[in-house]
């Protein structure tokens, strides 16, 4: 803006939000924090939560003002740490802490060519599984089930014998006059297997 660049407020929010987000742990209380300790905000609320819950004494701590270059490799993505800057020290001291990367965020995942957690990619999404109801299904397949009850679901070579073939069109097959569909039905009106004759 000092530049007289026009830009809006949500974009400078986004980055002090990202400067601001981690605490130093100045009391430990009855957490697992350790005092000194640079944690995130949601870290530190869940841990002080967990503490009053119990009935214990919650940690007491600072927020942080971070440089943009620093809060960009604090983060607890070591993957997207190393691609950022300092690669060769990020990586060393995620393997020497024997960090595991959760994968949560956008930049990881698209640096290990996985579905990014937005949109149709989230988790409450991966996995939905859409049946469509029965009125519809019968308009867009009409003839499913061939027969018309109810179990459509166990649709099996049985069913062929339901199928009336002297009123299907064959077009360009040109079928004779001796052919016969039931001679490719067995004797319980299954469809014969036709793998040894072909």
């Amino acid at each position: 803006r000092s530049q007289g660049v026009d830009i809006h407020d949500k974009h400078i929010e986004v980055i002090v939000h990202q400067m601001l987000r981690r605490i130093t742990v100045i009391d430990s209380g009855d957490t697992d924090l350790l005092p000194g300790e640079l944690v995130d905000q949601a870290r530190f609320k869940a841990a002080n939560m967990k503490a009053v819950k119990e009935g214990g004494k919650p940690a007491a701590g600072r927020p942080e003002l971070m440089g943009i270059t620093k809060a960009s490799l604090a983060t607890d993505s070591w993957l997207s740490a190393a691609s950022f800057q300092e690669t060769t020290r990020v990586l060393t001291e995620a393997a020497l802490s024997q960090k595991v990367d959760d994968l949560k965020g956008l930049k990881e995942n698209v640096i290990i060519g996985k579905l990014i957690p937005a949109g149709t990619g989230l988790a409450r999404y991966r996995n939905a599984v859409v049946e469509p109801d029965k009125a519809i299904r019968d308009t867009i397949y009409p003839n499913f089930g061939l027969g018309g009850d109810e179990s459509d679901a166990a649709f099996g070579d049985a069913d062929l014998s339901e199928v009336d073939f002297s009123n299907i069109d064959f077009g360009d097959l040109k079928l004779g006059d001796d052919f016969n569909p039931d001679d490719f039905l067995d004797d319980n009106g299954g469809q014969m297997d036709l793998g040894d004759t072909l």
